[in-house]
Formats: C-alpha cells, sequence, structure tokens
C-alpha cells in the first residue's frame, strides 16, 4: 500500500509539472503601497498594521509584489514575518537604507534571481537620492530579471513610485519608465508595479499606455478575464468618501503574458486597514 501511495505521489507531481510547464504556470502579482511608518498615524501606525499587512501576503499567496513607501524598519518586518521571501531595493535617499524604498519582494522556492538594479526618476537616472526636474520628493525604481523555477520562463519586473507633484517629473518619470523597461527587459515579457500618483484619465497614464507608443505598457484591469473590487484604491484610512476615492495603483504588463483575474482588496481586521492604500493584485501566466 505504500509503495502505491507513493507511486501515485510520485505521478500526481509529474502531472503538475507537466501541466505548469503545458498551460502556463500562474503567477500572483500585486502592487501594495505598505504607507511608510508615521507616527502622526496616531491609530494607523505602522505597528498597529504590520501584521495584518504581512498575513495578507500570505493568504493571498503572493508570488512576486511591488511595494511603495516602504521604510527599512518596514521592510525588515515583512522580512521577518515573510521568511520565503527574498528582496530587491534600496533606501531613495542615499541608495542604501535612508528613505523610502521601492522594493520587489518574491518567493525564493519560486523564483532565481538573475539580474536587479535600481535608477533614479530623474534627468541623471544614475545620480542617487537626486529630485527629477519638478518633483516635489526623490524617486527611484527598482527592476529584475526574475526565472520562474516551476516554468522555466523568464520575466523583466519593475517597481516605483511616481511624483504626486511635479508635473514635469510625473510625465518625464513615466516616459523613464517606458524606456528603461525597453532597454533593461533583454526583450522579455515586461511587468510594471507602483503608486502612479495618477487615475487613468490623467496625463501620466495616458504616456504609459499611448497604444501609439511602441513601448506602451497594459493596465491588467483593462483586460482581465475576471475583475473583482471597486474602482478606487486609495483611501486614506477610510476618510475618503467612497465616491472620491481614486484609482492610483497599478500592474501594467508587455509582451507574452496572460491576464486571468484582477482584483482591488479592501479588507480589513476590524477597524485596522492594512494600509491607507488597497493592495491590487493580477494573476497572470507568461506564455
Amino acid at each position: 500500500m505504500r509503495k502505491l501511495f507513493m507511486s501515485l505521489m510520485v505521478f500526481m507531481s509529474a502531472i503538475s509539472v507537466l501541466f505548469a510547464k503545458g498551460e502556463g504556470a500562474r503567477i500572483n502579482v500585486m502592487s501594495y503601497n505598505l504607507r511608510y511608518d508615521n507616527e502622526g498615524d496616531k491609530e494607523n501606525q505602522w505597528k498597529f498594521r504590520k501584521d495584518l499587512a504581512a498575513k495578507l501576503v500570505t493568504f493571498h499567496e503572493v508570488d512576486i509584489f511591488g511595494s511603495q513607501e516602504v521604510l527599512n524598519n518596514q521592510l525588515n518586518d515583512m522580512l521577518d514575518r515573510l521568511p520565503g521571501y527574498a528582496y530587491v531595493g534600496v533606501g531613495r535617499e542615499d541608495g542604501k537604507t535612508k528613505g523610502e524604498y521601492s522594493p520587489i519582494f518574491y518567493r525564493k522556492d519560486r523564483f532565481e534571481l538573475e539580474k536587479s538594479g535600481n535608477f533614479w526618476l530623474a534627468e541623471d537616472i544614475n545620480a542617487v537620492g537626486k529630485k527629477g526636474w519638478d518633483a516635489a520628493c526623490e524617486r527611484v525604481a527598482t527592476w529584475a530579471i526574475l526565472k520562474d523555477k516551476v516554468s522555466g520562463k523568464r520575466l523583466f519586473f519593475l517597481n516605483t513610485h511616481l511624483d504626486h507633484v511635479g508635473e514635469v517629473a510625473r510625465h518625464e518619470g513615466a516616459s523613464l519608465v517606458l524606456e528603461q523597461s525597453k532597454v533593461l527587459s533583454e526583450g522579455l515579457p515586461i511587468i510594471v508595479t507602483g503608486d502612479f500618483n495618477a487615475e487613468p484619465s490623467d496625463e501620466p497614464i495616458k504616456v504609459l499606455t499611448d497604444p501609439s507608443d511602441d513601448r506602451h505598457l497594459t493596465h491588467t484591469r483593462s483586460v482581465a478575464g475576471f475583475t473583482y473590487g471597486p474602482e478606487w484604491s486609495f483611501h486614506d484610512y477610510g476618510k475618503i468618501p467612497y465616491d472620491k476615492r481614486p484609482f492610483i495603483d497599478y500592474i501594467f504588463v508587455k509582451g507574452a503574458i496572460k491576464v486571468l483575474r484582477h482584483a482591488v482588496l479592501t479588507e480589513t481586521l476590524n477597524e485596522v486597514y492594512p494600509s491607507d492604500h488597497c493592495p491590487v493584485i493580477s494573476t497572470l501566466v507568461i506564455e
């Protein structure tokens, strides 16, 4: 009986691998602004949210996620609670640990990191800690090339946080995301996540999704086979009226990627929010 059971398990495992390689292995991708650790948030301070923030990732079985507004202590808190994940990224102020990160977290058992790097959304993309154009803040982008251990497919992933004030910086930052994705991706399928501080009808999103530009990206919500959740992603810990809440957090794709579903996750634990933003999640298949 034991031999039969073991044979059955080996068979099922083999079928599973063949299915993954033949049909395409599903990848759950998330964009997740964690809201920086700020004592002024009072009952919404990070110390009250950090367990929920990490459990949300675990429950939704996220394979890769780009995060924003992540301070170094928050980065370590997430890694402590998500031991199966590794990350790439740097603090935007010094290229090390100072200031907000826009890190990429990925499951170590699922992906192999091949390459990674960072650039600043500024006139000189290598000028560490430089504010670009008329930006209010330093803005950094983090990227990685990852190999899926299940399917064997490789992909390019970029995560960033666009400026919220400077009109020139917002336009040029969006253009940089397109250009650097083209330059760095090595022709691989592209996934871009981020808080773009812009609604779908705003100019930065038009830059990113302009079909007349051969570098353009596609918002996963617009092509998903199934969508779930509201058409907003920022709520300021529930303070913004429902009809005033903007959609500013995105997952974009380009290339041989099928988008199975897209959701905006509005969950809370009693009166505790994981963030002042809703995480957005898409299930993708690299074809």
